[in-house]
């Protein structure tokens, strides 16, 4: 019998700190200012979109934070897989900010139904349009690192919404300046809602799918017990499960019946390899066990010691 663990697996989220720095700076900076203007001009419209910029200053605040406690050694001897999940955690509250967001949204403008504020164009396009700016410039420090951290992809979709809240506004001014009427300010304010909404949903359901235990997305597990069975030496696979531990580390353990005149090194050495190499997992514990285990996944039927 034996085991094999493969520690050479990498951090996502923390390759991608500096750009989760840098976005917060430039989105933290405008906030103030767009929420200062929200209020002078009386736009809804850009009032959610600074209700946006905090939704993204509070999130990437969390993915910071969630992306220096994964880094941390623990010194409890407890945690056994580290903080990493603390990341994922973080995208959860990037979910509840977005959905929150939304939430205030639709009651403001359901509040307005049937008014008719007086709403200052000039400032709300001047402010839409460097909110845009700001957004884009974010943007594109976080696009690189969305591909590979959940964490980082939280934080990105965030400001994806921001980045349509800003050109709601822009458009919002426009109509408003062109026909005089307050409602497209109202208008565009819940249609950003609903954005926001479904953007929130769909990592929604990734972040649950981690925090379940599914399989990393990609993966089959009956392809992976499938190519463990064909390893030379190998009679039997069992008790294969797959899951994510957070952005970029996949986890697999697994059980290998081999027969009687099998190398148990070799065969681990090849497990390994495969599910490294074949499947994308980079922390794989294999169990290589004796013919007479081959029945241990059926409850009772191990042999006793």
């Amino acid at each position: 019998m034996g085991h094999a663990h493969d520690h050479g697996i990498g951090h996502a989220g923390a390759r991608h700190a500096w750009r989760l720095r840098v976005a917060f700076a430039l989105i933290g900076a405008f906030f103030v200012v767009e929420l200062v203007f929200a209020l002078v001009s009386g736009s809804l419209a850009l009032l959610s979109d600074a209700g946006h910029m905090a939704a993204d200053v509070v999130t990437l605040a969390a993915a910071l934070a969630a992306t220096r406690i994964a880094a941390r050694p623990d010194t409890t001897g407890k945690r056994t897989y580290g903080s990493y999940r603390a990341e994922i955690f973080a995208s959860g509250l990037a979910v509840l900010v977005m959905i929150g967001t939304a939430a205030y949204i639709v009651v403001e403008a359901v509040g307005r139904i049937g008014e008719a504020p007086d709403i200052q164009v000039g400032p709300m396009l001047v402010v839409g349009a460097l909110g845009l700016a700001v957004n884009l410039a974010a943007l594109r420090m976080l696009r690189a690192g969305a591909g590979e951290s959940l964490n980082v992809k939280g934080a990105y979709l965030e400001v994806v919404a921001d980045t349509a809240g800003s050109v709601g506004v822009i458009v919002a001014g426009i109509l408003v300046a062109t026909t005089g009427q307050a409602e497209w300010d109202t208008g565009v304010a819940l249609a950003i809602g609903l954005f926001v909404v479904v953007r929130a949903v769909a990592l929604g359901r990734q972040v649950f799918a981690v925090l379940a235990q599914h399989a990393p997305p990609g993966v089959e597990p009956a392809a992976v017990a499938e190519d463990l069975a064909g390893i030379d030496g190998v009679d039997g696979v069992h008790d294969v499960h797959l899951w994510t531990l957070t952005s970029g580390m996949h986890v697999a353990t697994a059980h290998l019946v081999a027969s009687a005149e099998a190398d148990d090194h070799a065969i681990l050495d090849r497990a390994q390899v495969l599910l490294r190499d074949e499947h994308g997992i980079g922390h794989a514990t294999v169990q290589v066990e004796p013919p007479v285990h081959a029945d241990c996944d059926e409850p009772g039927r191990c042999p006793g010691p």
